[in-house]
C-alpha cells in the first residue's frame, strides 16, 4: 500500500497517473493548501520541503517503510519498484532520464510562472507575461520537434510522458494546434489512456 499525499496540481497528477498505470494499491491523502496543511508536522515528516506530491511506501526496500518527496524521485522509484515504464537498456534509460529532467527544469517552472502571472497575480505585469509566454512557446517547439521523431518523448511511453502531460493537458497557455500537429497527436494518445484519465481526476 502506498500513502499518496497530493493536491489537484500537475505535479501531483504525474504520480497519480503512474500509480494508476502500474495498478499499485494506494490511499490518497489530500493536502489542503487553503488550510496550510502542508506545514503540519506530520506532513513535514514525509515531505521536508512542504510540497506535494509525497508518498510513503509501507513495504519499501527490505520491507521497511520508505517516505519520498519530489515528483521526479517518486516517478523513478515507482518505475523501478514495478519494473515498468523505464527501458532496461542504458541508452533507453538515459533518454527517459533526460526528458524527465527537462520537464522538471523547464516545463514545470516555466508553465507554472506563466500560469501565475496570467491567472493568479493581482497585477498583470506585461514584461513577466511576455517573458514566460516566449519560454513556454520555445518549450512547446522542443516538444513538437521531438515528437516528430518519436511517438513518445523517449521512444516508448514512459514516466517522461506522464510527467509532461499534466502540465500541457489544457489549452490555457495559448498553443496554436495547427503549428503543433505532433504535440496534438501525442496529447490525444495520452488522453485516451484509461489510466491517464483516472490519474488526472486524483484527488
Amino acid at each position: 500500500m502506498i500513502d499518496f499525499y497530493t493536491a489537484g496540481t500537475p505535479n501531483g497528477r504525474k504520480v497519480a497517473i503512474l500509480l494508476e498505470e502500474v495498478a499499485l494499491p494506494y490511499e490518497v491523502h489530500r493536502i489542503d493548501f487553503s488550510k496550510n496543511e502542508q506545514f503540519r508536522p506530520e506532513f513535514l515528516a514525509v515531505s521536508p520541503n512542504n510540497k506535494i506530491p509525497a508518498i510513503v511506501d509501507r513495504a519499501g526496500p527490505g520491507g521497511k517503510r520508505l517516505a519520498l518527496f519530489e515528483s521526479g524521485a517518486i516517478l523513478f522509484y515507482l518505475s523501478e519498484k514495478t519494473g515498468r515504464f523505464m527501458p532496461s537498456d542504458a541508452a533507453g534509460r538515459a533518454s527517459v532520464h533526460q526528458w524527465l529532467m527537462w520537464q522538471m527544469g523547464g516545463i514545470g517552472p516555466m508553465f507554472g510562472q506563466l500560469w501565475h502571472f496570467t491567472k493568479a497575480a493581482p497585477e498583470k505585469i506585461a514584461y513577466a507575461i511576455d517573458r514566460y509566454q516566449k519560454e513556454v512557446d520555445r518549450l512547446l517547439g522542443v516538444l513538437e520537434r521531438q515528437l516528430g521523431k518519436e511517438p513518445y518523448l523517449a521512444g516508448d511511453y514512459s514516466i517522461a510522458d506522464m510527467a509532461v502531460y499534466p502540465w500541457v493537458a489544457g489549452d490555457w497557455f495559448g498553443a496554436d494546434p495547427e503549428k503543433l500537429p505532433n504535440f496534438m497527436r501525442w496529447k490525444r494518445m495520452l488522453a485516451e489512456r484509461p489510466a491517464v484519465e483516472r490519474g488526472m481526476k486524483v484527488p
